[in-house]
């Protein structure tokens, strides 16, 4: 009797055990898996470019260089800014000939021979009136034909034009140029100085500098090639402007908004954690939908972009480099 019962009692335990066992299998493969969201580190980049086309003279720093803002990262070379910049140059000159012309006037030279000019063409009036009055006598007296008289008449008139002309012109001298005319010749010289600025400046584009602290990651051309200009020469990656990208489906967002912190862990970096504060969210276009549950009743679920920024830098981190969120980390505040 007792071995009846205590058999009973070991099927019982049994059977206890096999419930307990399911049960907890149940409950392990029914449990949700654990949620982890993976992006990447992204970083600033510059896009290194000239306005000026040319070839490439010289890179002074290679892939994987530290550079520091202001750095003179290339050289191009150019004959046709050189080129451009001689005529530059001898424009403003030749402006500024003609302005100082404008101002000094009339050369005393000159001056002096309208003078003369005026001189002898008065001499010249003076004695063709005299003539015309001595034949104006005679024709009265009728001692000369109508036509004689004419001829004399039309020489006197002649020369009385021309002492004018050469008075005007003695005139003109004097006075020197004219406002209008040094108008014109400061306006042309202020041309050609803005002109040379301007070709001066491509001079400045000729050596291309870092716009910021970073590390050359690219560079397209090699030196002698020629690159056209806005073409892209070299790439400055400013590491620390640094951020992270997520692509999170909008049913796993878990209310995220900017402001709430964020813990990652980064696998290239020992799979230390750091905490991030969420900067941007921001829907992807239709393109990034994830997946379309109406076959089900369900709806389009889109997906996000979500950045979250270091709260501390983070030596040895660069782009490209696995971010992971896993479960705990959505720091919701």
């Amino acid at each position: 009797m007792k071995k009846k019962n205590y058999t009973l009692l070991i099927g019982v335990a049994g059977l206890i055990a096999t419930v307990i066992a399911v049960s907890i299998a149940g409950y392990a493969l029914s449990k949700p898996a654990p949620i982890v969201l993976q992006g990447q580190a992204e970083a600033t980049e510059y896009r290194i470019s000239g306005k000026v086309p040319g070839r490439i003279e010289r890179f002074f720093f290679s892939e994987g260089d530290y550079v520091r803002k202001g750095d003179t990262l290339v050289k191009i070379d150019s004959p046709e800014v050189k080129a451009k910049l001689a005529q530059a140059r001898a424009l403003q000159t030749a402006a500024e000939s003609q302005k100082n012309k404008a101002h000094n006037g009339t050369r005393q030279e000159v001056v002096a021979t309208s003078y003369q000019l005026w001189q002898q063409a008065a001499a010249g009036e003076e004695v063709m009136r005299k003539t015309f009055e001595r034949m104006s006598r005679l024709y009265s007296q009728n001692v000369i034909s109508e036509q004689k008289f004419d001829e004399v008449q039309a020489q006197y008139k002649a020369a009385k034009a021309a002492c004018a002309a050469a008075r005007a012109q003695y005139d003109m001298a004097l006075r020197g140029t004219r406002d209008e005319d040094k108008e014109t010749a400061a306006a042309l010289e202020a041309q050609a100085s803005a002109a040379l600025e301007e070709v001066e400046s491509y001079l400045g584009e000729l050596y291309l500098t870092s716009p910021a602290d970073g590390i050359v990651s690219a560079r397209f051309p090699k030196p002698g090639e020629l690159v056209g200009q806005g073409a892209p020469i070299m790439t400055v990656t400013d590491l620390n402007d640094a951020w992270f990208t997520f692509n999170i489906r909008e049913d796993m967002l878990y209310g995220l908004k900017e402001g709430d912190e964020l813990t990652v862990t980064i696998p290239a970096l020992d799979g230390r954690k750091y905490r991030t504060t969420v900067t941007y969210i921001s829907v992807l276009e239709s393109y990034a939908t994830w997946r379309a549950a109406k076959e089900t009743g369900g709806y389009d679920a889109k997906t996000f972009e979500v950045r979250s920024v270091p709260q501390r830098h983070i030596e040895g981190l660069c782009p490209g480099m696995t971010a992971i969120i896993e479960d705990g980390g959505l720091n919701l505040q």
